[in-house]
């Protein structure tokens, strides 16, 4: 499994930036194999995690149209700055409360 990290400060964000961002969490989750999205936000800071089964699944998502036309605007009007850092999860331990 990997993991997606996206972390960016925030520039601005408005009502097309919560209906594009509701969007691609819908497509990846529904069309592209995501198997979990979770993203918060803090301030100017945001932080999304997405787990993937394979590398496979996350190239085919960064290239779907859509979301290569949601990565302009972010570019052009939303974020400030921004890292993408894919990762392997290698171990994952759970615990119930």
């Amino acid at each position: 499994m990997f993991v997606v990290i996206f972390r960016a400060k925030v520039r601005s964000t408005d009502s097309e930036y919560t209906q594009v961002a509701a969007r691609m969490r819908e497509l990846a989750l529904g069309q592209f194999g995501c198997l979990e999205f979770t993203a918060v936000t803090e301030g100017q800071d945001e932080i999304a995690l997405s787990y993937w089964p394979s590398e496979e699944h996350i190239r085919a998502w960064k290239s779907h149209a859509e979301h290569v036309l949601a990565q302009q605007l972010g570019r052009e009007r939303w974020y400030e700055s921004y890292v993408v850092q894919v990762a392997e999860i290698t171990r994952e331990y759970k615990s119930r409360l």
